[in-house]
């Protein structure tokens, strides 16, 4: 068995309209027995709601199909047994809720989750997640996007407060969105195979594709969504590029007989 990853906004849709093929390309996939992720950094929508949106547009979505960085986080702190101070968009808090102190408790919490929260990124709020990074907690950021397209338009993500905290704190952030390791590490695990039998496609040169390259996950950049003229200079070799995800099919054959990226050993995932 080998695993596609299907970034969403930019590969298989753009503002919530399918690109054509891609739902068919999603389709043709699955009967050829690939094990299906659909990957994203969204962080202000609830895991509910984008598999309703993907069915609406007519992918099918199994259960544990749908992986976002939000996901990849409380994996992350679930596994070490943390409890975060968490700043995130409303739509994905209950993520966190079990996760959390309980309330009143006289301990604190062992690190710092910060996320897309929007109008939640107050100043106050900010400063709270400053003081508890600066007193030593690790700072976990879901994404370290600078912007998105959102209705047309370009927006200010939440890489910008993250870099902001980093500096202000002398610190440096886990990132567990892309292109962070940390997150591909999540990614490859969920799918119980080997990171070279996964395939990355994605519209971001540098977030989709070289990130999940840089741990041994090969690589497709499609030429829709985000990409732009030139971005196929930019992938590291055995990348490949293809118009768009309608294309997947023609090349999937080619692609899982070619040999398998080695991940040096000195960035093996713990």
């Amino acid at each position: 068995m080998t695993a596609l990853l299907l970034d969403l906004n930019g590969v298989l849709f753009e503002d919530g309209t399918p690109f054509p093929g891609a739902v068919e390309a999603v389709a043709s996939a699955r009967r050829r027995g690939h094990l299906l992720r659909f990957v994203t950094n969204t962080a202000t929508r609830s895991q509910e709601d984008l598999r309703a949106d993907l069915e609406r547009m007519g992918f099918s979505v199994g259960s544990g199909e749908l992986f976002t960085a939000p996901l990849a986080a409380r994996s992350y702190l679930q596994r070490r047994g943390w409890h975060p101070h968490a700043l995130v968009h409303p739509a994905i808090e209950d993520l966190f809720a079990d996760l959390k102190l309980p309330q009143g408790s006289a301990e604190d919490p062992d690190c710092v989750v910060l996320g897309d929260a929007r109008d939640r990124l107050t100043y106050g709020a900010l400063n709270r997640v400053f003081q508890l990074v600066q007193q030593g907690k690790p700072l976990i950021g879901i994404g370290r996007n600078r912007c998105f397209r959102e209705g047309g338009r370009w927006m200010l993500d939440a890489g910008a407060f993250l870099t902001a905290i980093e500096w202000a704190a002398g610190t440096e952030a886990l990132v567990m969105g892309k292109p962070s390791a940390a997150f591909f590490d999540e990614l490859v695990a969920s799918t119980g195979l080997p990171a070279g039998d996964c395939l990355m496609v994605g519209d971001d040169v540098e977030a989709d594709v070289a990130g999940a390259m840089a741990r041994g996950l090969r690589g497709v950049l499609v030429r829709t969504g985000k990409f732009r003229p030139g971005d196929e200079e930019r992938l590291p070799q055995g990348g490949l590029v293809i118009a768009s995800i309608a294309a997947w099919p023609d090349l999937d054959d080619s692609v899982w007989s070619s040999p398998a990226p080695r991940l040096p050993p000195s960035a093996a995932p713990e």
